[in-house]
């Protein structure tokens, strides 16, 4: 029972997960500081309100519908978007198709990492060498004429 939890845990998508989570973490923490320190307070000076969440209230009768608070998570949908895309998504897209037109060309940078794409292809080279026939060699190798 031990044995299995052990494998479990150290199996490596479990670690891959807790990765993913921890950095996830972080970058929610970066983005909601940049969408909270610079997109909201823009949006608070041109709609000149601390908050949409008041700004288009509708009284009706004893309840009131707050369209301005949906409006305020729609915006901010739109720039923790926006921030997620032009900040991370878009600049680390140029980055691996810069890498990419160079491994097409044969050049290699030398700190570039190892991609799938490059484990494959080595994966390929050696199971085709070891699938191939061994080659005869030495002075007897050669047929006699």
């Amino acid at each position: 029972m031990i044995k299995g939890f052990k494998e479990f845990i150290l199996r490596g998508n479990v670690i891959d997960l807790a990765v993913a989570v921890v950095i996830g973490a972080a970058f929610t923490a970066v983005v909601n500081s940049i969408v909270g320190n610079i997109f909201n307070p823009l949006i608070s000076a041109i709609f000149k309100a601390d908050s949409l969440d008041n700004a288009l209230d509708v009284p009706i009768g004893d309840a009131t519908i707050k369209f301005g608070a949906v409006v305020g998570a729609i915006i901010s949908f739109v720039i923790v978007a926006a921030v997620v895309y032009f900040v991370f998504v878009y600049p680390l897209n140029l980055v691996k198709e810069r890498a990419e037109r160079l491994r097409k060309k044969g050049v290699v940078e030398p700190d570039a990492p190892v991609t799938d794409l490059d484990l494959l292809t080595e994966i390929r080279d050696i199971l085709q060498a070891q699938q191939s026939p061994p080659q005869a060699t030495g002075k007897h190798s050669d047929p006699q004429v």
